[in-house]
């Protein structure tokens, strides 16, 4: 098995030498029984592999579950766990009698932190893992270490590749991640891909974990929020640009969490009780989805780049949150604003308080304002603050001032192992 293929494959099997059970979960489509078989292949003794999705192993599991899995032998394999919630009690019998790593490995398209059956069922026993789509250096075999370069004494002089093309750095975006997205040379291919995807996973994973009474209502409510990517999330607006109730605009956005499409992003703040009230920012879980959700295309990004910018934060916010799941320093990611508007978009801290602020700007060329809420952060911050980075199409790695730095969007998947250690 190609151990860059996906990134996340070595601490994958890092958690299963010494964990009972593994939880792999992540949105649909994302490559997860693809990256479960290959390791199910290669490990000794080989596991078996079975899948919920297949409506004869899913109704065997429900009816017995204890007596279905005692029938199997050495390691096991189970896709799309959260349609039988029941299993999970008899994998905590199991591995209550032996904690041999390894003996489980889950996936799961409904996140587990968010379903208390789940995650409460397996405390202690199990490790959760997030596959998200592919990032960029996935895509041509590299394990990228930016979130680690920004957190390390220094960051790299340059990056010694050709420079990203602007028609490039477009064509990124607007397709995002998508395994099979990327299988899709036409835009009119991706786009029914797209449409038939949000279909299916609304009215069959949303089906599967809640009785909604406007089920219709969800699509529109995607929709709205790619408008939205980037902008701080208000309930009233939302709800009131959707004729429902507050009530179920809460619940409907909490259920597209779970499921891994919509991810609030919380607010940053030098005191732990202020961050907890402040608004998160909408952000979705790819830039290929916002950008079909919106409608855009490349011909519009000429003619206005409002769109775009949104769009390119998401992808910049996404390529950043799949490498994290990676990277050594393991950050959580917020973004910063004040009452008077100054912001900076993606704020990463360490888990010993370190931080990392991350602007990005579509622009070729970085303004002094475009460093003012870095600055901010910096002041504030005081010496947990490491840098500030500007990320641009520009071409140049330029200084700002002190710990202020302009990078080009590619660094994100350029900066490799390498170029941090060189």
């Amino acid at each position: 098995m190609d151990l860059l293929r996906r990134n996340l494959t070595k601490r994958l099997l890092e958690a299963l030498s010494d964990t009972p059970v593994v939880l792999l979960h992540g949105a649909r489509q994302t490559g997860k029984s693809t990256l479960v078989q290959a390791i199910a292949q290669d490990l000794r003794p080989a596991a078996s592999y079975l899948t919920f999705d297949d409506a004869t192993t899913m109704s065997v599991a429900k009816r017995d579950p204890l007596g279905f899995l005692e029938a199997l032998d050495g390691p096991i394999v189970l896709d799309e766990v959260q349609r039988v919630p029941e299993i999970l009690v008899a994998i905590k019998t199991l591995v209550d009698r032996d904690r041999t790593p390894g003996r489980f490995l889950l996936t799961g398209s409904a996140n587990a932190l968010l379903l208390p059956r789940l995650s409460e069922s397996l405390a202690g026993r199990m490790e959760v893992l997030t596959l998200w789509p592919l990032s960029q250096g996935e895509m041509i075999g590299r394990e990228e270490a930016f979130v680690d370069a920004a957190f390390s004494e220094s960051l790299p002089a340059r990056i010694a590749e050709p420079a990203l093309s602007e028609r490039d750095l477009v064509g990124r975006v607007l397709t995002g991640g998508y395994p099979e997205v990327l299988r899709r040379s036409s835009r009119a291919r991706r786009t029914a891909w797209f449409d038939a995807y949000v279909s299916t996973v609304i009215h069959r994973e949303l089906r599967d974990l809640a009785n909604i009474e406007y089920l219709s209502e969800l699509p529109r409510l995607l929709r709205l929020l790619a408008t939205r990517v980037g902008d701080q999330l208000n309930y009233t607006d939302v709800a009131g640009a959707l004729g429902l109730p507050q009530t179920t605009v809460k619940r409907y956005l909490s259920l597209l969490e779970v499921i891994h499409l919509f991810l609030p992003l919380p607010a940053w703040s030098p005191n732990l009780g202020v961050r907890l009230v402040k608004r998160p920012k909408v952000l979705l879980n790819d830039s290929g989805l916002v950008v079909h959700l919106i409608g855009l295309d490349d011909r519009q990004v000429a003619t206005d780049a409002t769109p775009f910018g949104h769009a390119l934060e998401c992808f910049v916010s996404m390529e950043l949150r799949k490498q994290i799941t990676w990277s050594e320093t393991r950050p959580t990611m917020y973004h910063f604003r004040t009452h008077r508007n100054v912001e900076v978009d993606l704020v990463m801290e360490s888990p010993s308080g370190d931080l990392v602020g991350i602007e990005v700007k579509s622009a070729r060329r970085v303004r002094d304002e475009d460093t003012k809420g870095l600055r901010l952060l910096q002041e504030l911050a005081g010496k947990r603050f490491r840098r500030g980075i500007v990320l641009y199409s520009g071409e140049q790695h330029v200084h700002l001032g002190k710990d202020l730095h302009a990078l080009p969007i590619e660094s994100l998947w350029r900066m490799s192992a390498e170029s941090q250690r060189a």
